[in-house]
């Protein structure tokens, strides 16, 4: 059964329909991420983010957790009974019983110490939860290929991929923070910020949308056009779009890129209210502009960033090499003279131009260090 289950997990093809993979997959996911849940609700303490758990209701999250057993530990039996990939749907039926034997969505949740060190389990949960819904949802709704499968060809790599770097993201927002108040206090100005605060909310989101932008914007243009393309060649090997290609990026990348954005973010005194919008819009747009989806919005397409645009970005065909590099504000590649020409309204094909970018997470980790290109 181990070895099943590796030779999935390393597996480069899509998994094609009834076989009881896709079923068994998806009942996998929610075994392993309720399994998680129960260890998170026996130990909040290590195991949940405090500025998260303050945020959202236990109660409905229970609910959720028994939804999810419920669905999971069905598709088990239905695999089992029917003799579609047995080894798989057993494993996912294992969980959902070690789940259940350790409480459940039931487990109480006392008062614990707070202050402690701990792991952002649960905003991986619910993450990858109401990421996987909505954007899949929004994928089937306005799909671009109407053929790409939800599980399509290296899809493995990708979730190694989103589970590493998604669980980093904390611990980005908290070094950043540290650093900005502990080494670069010499920056900050009590004026400028005071200005900055006094904003009206939609005035001040703007400008942290475009100070994030131009900062992103510049470093994104370097990785294209410098050494620093053996990191981002990572994420431009994906070889198909959608809601989970955003996430295959090498953490180097993801650590220098989410400082230098974090950290003039912080040295301008954004209000906390405006900080946590800002996070909501990248985390949306970041995942939305990867997707699969036929979205263009008219003439906004030229101020706004859409995932026609992206998709341009991620693109082989040659008008479109090093080229939409503005994460938020389109107009920014447009000012800058860095837009996508083309006569064509997509791109044909994605990934890196000589698909040179080993696939699997840990050969792309070691590429940057490895490569003589």
């Amino acid at each position: 059964m181990l070895e099943k289950l590796n030779q999935l997990t390393e597996g480069h093809g899509e998994l094609r329909r009834g076989h009881g993979l896709v079923s068994g997959v998806t009942a996998l996911c929610l075994g392993i991420l309720c399994f998680l849940g129960v260890l998170a609700f026996h130990f909040p303490q290590y195991l949940t983010t405090p500025q998260l758990r303050q945020s959202y209701n236990v109660e409905v999250i229970r609910i959720v957790m028994l939804g999810a057993l419920v669905i999971a530990g069905g598709l088990s039996i239905a695999n089992i009974l029917l003799g579609r990939a047995r080894w798989l749907s057993a494993f996912a039926f294992l969980l959902v019983l070690l789940t259940a034997f350790l409480g459940g969505h039931k487990v109480p949740v006392n008062d614990f110490a707070d202050g402690t060190p701990y792991i952002g389990l649960d905003w991986f949960i619910l993450d990858l939860l109401g990421s996987a819904l909505l954007f899949i949802f929004i994928e089937k709704l306005f799909p671009h290929r109407k053929g790409q499968p939800v599980f399509r060809a290296e899809w493995q790599t990708d979730f190694y991929h989103f589970i590493v770097n998604h669980m980093i993201v904390g611990f980005v927002l908290l070094a950043t923070n540290l650093m900005v108040h502990k080494g670069l206090g010499w920056a900050v100005k009590s004026d400028v910020q005071a200005w900055i605060q006094g904003l009206p909310f939609v005035l001040e989101l703007l400008l942290i949308i475009l100070v994030a932008d131009l900062v992103q914007y510049w470093t994104h243009r370097a990785y294209h056009e410098t050494w620093l393309w053996r990191f981002h060649a990572v994420h431009h090997s994906a070889k198909s779009m959608d809601w989970l290609a955003g996430s295959r990026q090498h953490i180097v990348e993801l650590l220098a890129t989410r400082t230098l954005v974090l950290a003039p973010i912080f040295i301008l005194g954004f209000s906390k209210e405006v900080i946590d919008a800002y996070i909501v819009i990248v985390g949306f747009q970041a995942v939305f502009n990867h997707c699969n989806v036929n979205v263009r919005l008219g003439p906004l397409r030229y101020i706004i960033v859409t995932p026609n645009f992206h998709h341009w970005h991620h693109s082989q065909d040659k008008e479109a090499l090093d080229t939409n590099y503005a994460a938020h504000y389109a107009f920014l590649d447009y000012l800058f003279g860095s837009a996508a020409k083309s006569d064509k309204i997509w791109p044909e094909k994605y990934g890196v131009l000589g698909d040179y970018v080993p696939n699997g997470f840990w050969k792309q980790f070691k590429f940057p260090f490895t490569w003589k290109g």
